[in-house]
């Protein structure tokens, strides 16, 4: 029995239990004219009384619950488990004391400055990683590349083949025992013999020596120009493992040595470079020589045409004079006026290599609306050369813009050239004729150059380009799987 049970109540009185604001038990007893309260100290069960928090956020309830004299225990569950019901809401929603917040706080703070520590370590890793990695991004490299510069500039690929001859014999003579490519400790012993050090240092660096010519001798067959500066750091940090590796006996590659493997780099560079220069150079050659030879068939088949038109006609005059008929012989004599011109002025172009067709043609379903190729052509016929260039490699026909003969054709396309130098679409090999460029914007440059020109069309028609078009938006949806 507890405190609270023994505590005696008055006959003939009502009397029942109750908490009051600060969670104490309080026995009241009713004796039909007033209430008498006896205070009785802590409630007869622990669990009456709940957490500090709940008891703020219920005070008023608190104040309002009764505990009748028979029945507290009942009572007393009901409570608990009400009390048990708000603390697993309380555990539900995370709330914790003041002194649980603070020490989580502690916590947290201790595992970011961990983490800060480890991100720190780790970047300290990193640089040194970085320091012994070459780096290889060739596309950027690629994509970044302007007009090679040659390191050492000589006149053509047979030149660089024989630098690179006497360049190889140098390095021979240094690889040879005492040529001095490796440099290494004098005085070293293995079993207190100096003979046995020696043997063992100049073994190691033959190793040594054999390992940096291997890496060396792969840059050097696959060497591209646009990746000379990515070899040339390789080969600085081979030397350099090369040194870390040999520090016991001072074994490194000499600094001659290391000198002319990084020429042979260069000069191996600028060689490969020279090379597609040149091959370069003989496929144009070998393309303008057979478009001139085509101009030069040209012009002699219709030379040859009208030198047998001519003969025609003189034999045609000569029988008209036999005859008296001198009405028909001059219209005849005129003709042949004609003729002549015509055969003077296909020996003039022959004669003179400026004479030509200069021409302004575009193919927007190939290249856009705003891409445009500027060129010239020698021959008789230029649509010739126009159908040419829109054959099989390219998807439509090239439209003419302008198509106009000059005696000065050369001149003409040169100065178009140096007007829209900087719209050029390929910018490291100038004979490709292609620009940036709006007929309409060609034109108004072409009047100020050429002067007056009679026909000049601004809107190409790309008949087959919008015909596909045409095509692919009226053709039905695709066939479903």
């Amino acid at each position: 029995m507890t405190a609270l049970d023994e505590c005696p109540a008055p006959e003939d009185a009502t009397a029942e239990w109750k908490l009051d604001p600060l969670g104490l038990a309080q026995l009241r007893f009713w004796d039909g004219v007033k209430w008498t309260e006896h205070i009785h100290g802590e409630p007869p069960i622990d669990s009456l009384v709940p957490p500090v928090q709940v008891l703020q956020a219920n005070t008023s309830q608190s104040q309002g619950d009764s505990i009748p004299v028979f029945g507290a225990r009942k009572k007393a569950k009901e409570l608990a488990a009400q009390v048990a019901r708000l603390e697993s809401q309380i555990e539900q929603l995370g709330i914790k004391s003041a002194i649980e917040l603070e020490e989580h706080r502690d916590k947290l703070r201790a595992e970011i400055a961990s983490l800060n520590s480890n991100v720190t370590a780790g970047k300290q890793e990193l640089e040194l990683l970085k320091q012994g990695i070459v780096t290889t991004q060739e596309t950027e490299i690629l994509q970044e590349v302007g007009l090679y510069e040659y390191r050492h500039p000589l006149d053509d690929s047979v030149a660089y083949q024989a630098e690179l001859k006497a360049l190889k014999d140098q390095m021979r003579a240094m690889t040879r025992k005492d040529g001095g490519a490796v440099e290494a400790v004098t005085e070293w012993t293995v079993n207190d013999s100096k003979a046995q050090g020696k043997k063992m240092v100049r073994d190691f660096s033959k190793l040594l020596l054999r390992a940096y010519n291997a890496e060396a001798d792969n840059l050097v067959r696959g060497m591209k120009p646009y990746k000379l500066d990515t070899s040339l750091d390789r080969l600085e940090k081979v030397a350099a493992t090369i040194a870390k590796l040999g520090v016991t006996m001072q074994i490194r590659i000499s600094s001659h040595y290391h000198g002319l493997r990084r020429r042979e780099l260069e000069l191996t560079a600028d060689f490969i470079n020279m090379k597609a220069e040149e091959k370069e150079r003989e496929k144009e050659e070998r393309a303008r020589l057979r478009e001139e030879q085509k101009v030069q068939q040209e012009m002699e088949r219709e030379r040859k045409r009208l030198e047998k038109e001519r003969t025609h006609y003189e034999n045609a005059l000569a029988k008209l004079e036999d005859n008296g008929d001198e009405e028909a012989a001059a219209r005849l004599r005129e003709e042949m006026a004609e003729i002549q011109k015509a055969i003077e002025d296909v020996d003039y172009r022959a004669a003179n290599i400026r004479a030509g067709y200069v021409y302004v043609i575009s193919n927007i379903g190939t290249f856009g609306e705003s891409v445009i190729k500027i060129g010239l052509t020698r021959r008789l016929e230029p649509m010739d050369r126009v159908r040419e260039l829109g054959d099989a490699s390219v998807p439509f026909r090239f439209d003419t813009h302008a198509l106009f003969f000059s005696d000065d054709a050369v001149g003409i396309e040169r100065e178009l050239h140096e007007r829209f130098k900087d719209r050029r679409v390929n910018r490291v090999n100038l004979r490709r004729e292609f620009f940036y460029a709006t007929p309409a914007e060609v034109k108004e440059q072409l009047l100020e150059v050429a002067g007056d020109i009679l026909e000049y069309e601004e809107t190409p028609e790309a008949l087959e380009y919008r015909q596909s078009l045409t095509i692919a938006g009226s053709a039905t949806s695709p066939v479903k799987a």
